[in-house]
């Protein structure tokens, strides 16, 4: 991630410690889980939601190394949905990397994804905290859910942007609204607190999301895919809901089902690209994050302030003018 430099200083200052607790549980995997797990969390990733869970615990008074194994838990829970996601959606990439089902087969990818969502769940246990517990078990049940609804209404030339904003909530939002949460929980904080955390994360995340849609979009450095790569892997997102709706019926539904296929060729590809981009529809995207990051303010401005909170408005920051 590209980030504030006092937002980076910290960031690099608690990095390690990130990356020794992820190591260390990977040490711990059976071995014929071991490498597909290896594969995904050592391509890189922008350990987003470990960095959340610490800021929001710092930022409630919470700064001890007992933070590190639920932080690497929400990584791990994160690297599992995206084993999962790469299958549902066929991606050959990810990170710039194959994906591991194309590596290790396909059966063996779901099994692993299965293994790390079980032993993130055996960490959050080990805190002897129900809630969180059920903040973690929460999160995983509301993204399975974004993923069903995903199936359900990614094929439909309708599907709205209500619907869409859901699917998001429920892939990304509610994973880093928990990484928030669990943050707040930790620290042993009141409800009202607690509450604050929550609408933070869902409004981040979904925030971020869109800022991700209109990136794909947008003539940018390398981001580790092809740009378009969410049209060519048959991904509908925001900016593409916005180019359908200006489609007659009979258009959107042809040409979805040929996006849907990953039918297109590589003119129509860059011709709808060129199309969104010359409409400005990714722009529309970003100009949509904006109320989910103002809802994101607001529920920071509730917090006492520290250091961390003052880092998490510059994440907010980051979030909004992201070009990479």
């Amino acid at each position: 991630m590209k980030l504030q430099p006092e937002l980076q200083e910290y960031f690099q200052g608690v990095l390690p410690n990130i990356e020794a607790c992820i190591q260390e549980q990977l040490d711990s995997l059976n071995s014929y889980v071991f490498p597909v797990a290896s594969h995904v969390l050592g391509s890189g990733g922008k350990r987003l939601r470990p960095l959340l869970c610490i800021l929001m615990a710092g930022a409630m008074g919470h700064r001890e190394a007992s933070v590190y194994p639920l932080a690497s838990a929400l990584e791990l829970v994160h690297s599992a949905t995206l084993l999962h996601d790469d299958i549902l959606d066929n991606s050959e990439l990810r990170r710039g990397e194959r994906a591991a089902h194309l590596v290790f087969g396909m059966k063996e990818t779901i099994l692993a994804g299965d293994a790390l969502l079980a032993h993130a769940n055996k960490i959050v246990a080990d805190y002897g905290n129900p809630d969180l517990v059920n903040c973690i078990s929460e999160a995983i049940s509301s993204t399975v859910t974004g993923e069903i609804l995903e199936i359900q209404k990614m094929r439909q030339p309708n599907l709205s942007q209500a619907e869409y904003l859901d699917i998001i909530k429920g892939k990304t939002g509610y994973l880093i609204q928990s990484s928030c949460e669990s943050g707040a929980i930790l620290a042993g904080n009141r409800s009202a607190e607690r509450e604050a955390s929550r609408q933070l994360g869902l409004n981040l995340g979904v925030a971020f999301q869109l800022v991700d849609d209109a990136l794909d979009y947008s003539p940018a450095p390398d981001l580790g895919k092809p740009m378009g790569g969410d049209l060519r892997e048959g991904k509908i997102t925001m900016p593409l809901i916005h180019f359908l709706q200006e489609l007659d019926a009979e258009q959107r539904e042809r040409f979805l089902t040929r996006v849907k296929d990953k039918a297109l060729s590589e003119k129509e590809l860059e011709e709808t690209m060129r199309c969104i981009r010359s409409r400005e529809l990714h722009i529309r995207a970003r100009e949509e994050a904006e109320t989910y990051l103002q809802a994101a303010y607001q529920a920071l401005a509730s917090l006492p302030e520290s250091r961390e909170k003052s880092l998490l408005v510059r994440m907010l920051e980051y979030i909004r003018t992201r070009d990479y």
